[in-house]
């Protein structure tokens, strides 16, 4: 009987384990996981309701979500698509739904839903699975693996790394001749210690426009004020395409934000409008946008230099142009990041130029294969980064021959 060995209980780990063992009876499938419980990005993905994917549904289409692997992942896309994601999991009794912003959850908003449909598909299927046992070297013996853990050795016919970002296991592919991009955070939030964002925790804005200043970066989407500075998918999409230049800059920057998204111009004639409108009115009193929230609009209104007790016939067009670039450029300074929840990414993982796509095998070595984020691929938050470990796993779960 031929053995697999997959390196990692998590995702991409237990979703070849399955259907490994489900399309080959005769191959005895085993999963090593380090740590004492398995499934763990699993559990906190998508604030514990678990975002198994995203409703794009055209591979060309999808591959714009990937900062790192969107050429690489065209072809595999176009074999396993987000549509199959949601088939296989109905035909497991598991129902998902497709959310406004198109995150793909469980009907059951509980990420322990998947957890235990992959550990009642892996124990039905005969994989085997081996917690607390970490995987200290693997070595290539003729056409045969050897594997030694804390616990035990193991030979197997192929091995599957699905371990994630685990330096240590991207030490032992180095030895087996394996290129690393040295791996840096993606995926985090930015703090700022501005006085325009203090005391206003939970504040959020629909769709905001943030650029880092002296780069090319860029982006769009919702922003939510947090403890430590700005949240939200704006700025997880920010940290994602700017991860290796954010982290040359040893994340010291400025960013500058607009918060409705339009610009300075029609603001500001926006505003000359309202003043008119509401002379008689307290300025700090009610924001006259709808997307900016009565607190943060006190903000502006006290950063433009305007006092607590003006009323609109009293501001100056000076203060009419500061009350405006506080709304379309206010420019902020980041000193420092901030994990994304424990959704921990990184961007790196083993080059991408040493594996067949077709197989998500080495091309240095015969039957080894890679799959989920130990390779340097990489997405923006929604559901992304699960679809690449789905798609990876199902295809080297198709690879493997047993005859």
């Amino acid at each position: 009987m031929k053995k697999l060995i997959i390196i990692g209980g998590g995702a991409a780990g237990f979703f070849a384990a399955i259907n490994a063992a489900e399309l080959n009876p005769t191959l005895e499938v085993q999963i090593l996981e380090g740590s004492a419980k398995v499934l763990q990005k699993v559990k906190v993905s998508g604030g514990g309701r678990c975002n198994v994917t995203h409703a794009c549904f055209t591979p060309s289409e999808l591959v714009e979500f990937y900062p790192r692997g969107k050429k690489e992942l065209r072809g595999p896309f176009h074999q396993f698509m987000t549509g199959d994601t949601m088939e296989w999991f109905s035909t497991r009794g598991i129902p998902l739904k497709i959310e406004d912003d198109n995150r793909i959850f469980p009907e059951s908003n509980s990420s322990q839903t998947i957890i235990d449909c992959f550990l009642e598909s892996a124990k039905n299927a005969g994989v085997i699975l081996k917690t607390s046992t970490r995987v200290d070297s693997i070595e290539k013996e003729n056409e045969q693996f050897i594997i030694k853990t804390n616990s035990e050795g193991f030979v197997a016919d192929y091995v599957l790394v699905a371990s994630g970002s685990n330096a240590k296991v991207w030490n032992m592919m180095q030895d087996l001749g394996h290129s690393i991009v040295q791996p840096v955070p993606s995926l985090f939030t930015f703090n700022s210690k501005d006085v325009r964002l203090q005391d206003i925790p939970g504040i959020s804005v629909p769709k905001a426009s943030v650029k880092v200043l002296n780069s090319k970066l860029t982006e769009q989407g919702p922003l939510l004020i947090t403890h430590w500075g700005l949240s939200g998918p704006g700025i997880l999409k920010l940290s994602a395409w700017g991860a290796l230049e954010l982290n040359k800059k040893d994340y010291q920057f400025e960013i500058e934000v607009n918060w409705l998204s339009k610009k300075q111009e029609f603001v500001l004639d926006f505003l000359k409008s309202e003043k008119k409108k509401q002379s008689k009115k307290q300025v700090v009193l009610r924001s006259v946008f709808e997307e900016i929230p009565k607190r943060l609009w006190e903000k502006f209104v006290i950063s433009a230099e305007i006092s607590i007790d003006s009323q609109w016939a009293q501001l100056n067009n000076k203060q009419l142009e500061n009350l405006a670039n506080q709304l379309t450029k206010s420019v902020f300074k980041v000193n420092g990041k901030s994990t994304f929840k424990d959704e921990f990414v990184t961007a790196g993982g083993i080059d991408l130029t040493e594996i067949n796509f077709k197989h998500f095998e080495s091309k240095l070595h015969k039957n080894l294969f890679f799959a989920g984020e130990v390779l340097n691929i990489d997405a923006v938050t929604g559901g992304f980064n699960f679809q690449n470990a789905w798609t990876s796993a199902w295809i080297v779960a198709n690879s493997i021959e047993t005859n």
